[in-house]
């Protein structure tokens, strides 16, 4: 809708150019037209174009010829149209822009307000439009901050939902939604306004998990005292990710097939299991009766994460389990997972 709105606004400020150049040319005509007929000077000719044109009318200069009369009549008769067009054509400009621009805003406002459980990214930089278009990938709801208003143009044209302004901003933070969001990305390139931001999510939202990024140490620390779950430093994860493909290749390959959104055949993937879901209160041994083939990588539950959990371990409801198998498998796991048997 936001692409269409943008697409309107340039056919309305075309049409505004052209309305603008034909009355430029048509007092221009007149212009000359008055000097020839009439033996005007050029001052007096424009003078006469523009008050015709305009249906002022002054009597200090008016035509004295028969054939300065008829021309005169002519003039108004095609140039009074131009002239009304154009001015329709700029109020249309101005105000249906405006009206579109207040319509755009309300739509993505309202669905802004209906999301849940979405997650909310503060900051449309490189790593932030890396992290959107992930999560757009894998099938999450995101919400925008950014107080660039390039970007923010950029946003609302693709039809991403976006909150113009700063995550310093209590106000902000709140219009993207932050008391049902269930996750944040903080990933501003300043460590103080990060940690602020961490802040004001966790007084705003005490169960959102928070994801921030880091250029410090320092910073890094006192993100985590503020309250993030996940604290990143780009420049320590790209070291780190070099030297993985140095000395552990083969999984490092196998992380990649398993990223976010991939289409790889074996993936990666973390499952909640669902109040009264049909995997509660069963074995991992049971999952195959059930027609699920996965290797469960481990399970976290009040906090606790087991590694390889053996075939004995029952899954209780609210657990996370990591599992990897295939695209198959795992949409049948996250389907067993879901809902109420019931």
């Amino acid at each position: 809708m936001n692409t269409a709105l943008a697409a309107e606004d340039r056919g309305s400020a075309a049409r505004v150019a052209r309305a603008a150049a034909l009355l430029a040319g048509l007092t221009l005509v007149g212009t000359v037209g008055f000097t020839w007929v009439e033996d005007l000077s050029f001052l007096d000719a424009l003078y006469m174009a523009v008050i015709t044109l305009s249906t002022v009318g002054y009597q200090d200069v008016a035509p004295a010829t028969a054939l300065g009369r008829l021309y005169t009549v002519a003039f108004i008769m095609i140039g009074v149209g131009v002239a009304f067009y154009t001015v329709v054509a700029v109020a249309e400009f101005m105000l249906e822009g405006r009206l579109r621009h207040l319509l755009g805003r309300r739509y993505m406002d309202r669905s802004i307000e209906s999301l849940r459980e979405h997650v909310i990214v503060c900051g449309f930089g490189r790593l932030g439009r890396t992290v959107v278009e992930a999560l757009e990938q894998a099938g999450s709801s995101v919400v925008v901050i950014e107080v660039d208003a390039d970007r923010e143009s950029q946003l609302a044209e693709s039809g991403r939902l976006c909150v113009a302004g700063s995550a310093l901003e209590e106000s902000v933070l709140r219009a993207a939604g932050i008391e049902r969001a269930r996750s944040v990305v903080i990933a501003t390139p300043s460590d103080a306004d990060n940690v602020f931001i961490a802040l004001s999510a966790r007084e705003l939202n005490a169960q959102i998990a928070i994801h921030a990024r880091a250029e410090t140490e320092a910073g890094s620390r006192r993100l985590r005292l503020a309250g993030a779950e996940q604290v990143i430093s780009v420049h320590a994860l790209a070291g780190q990710r070099i030297a993985n493909a140095i000395v552990r290749p083969a999984v490092v390959d196998f992380l990649e097939l398993s990223s976010v959104g991939g289409e790889a055949p074996i993936d990666l993937e973390e499952v909640r299991l669902g109040d009264g879901c049909e995997l509660c209160d069963c074995t991992i041994a049971d999952l195959v009766g059930r027609g699920v083939r996965v290797d469960v990588v481990a399970v976290r539950r009040g906090g606790k994460t087991t590694l390889s959990p053996g075939d004995d371990e029952v899954l209780r409801s609210g657990d996370r389990i990591v599992v990897v198998g295939d695209q198959e498998n795992l949409g049948r796991l996250a389907s067993l997972a879901q809902g109420s048997r019931a």
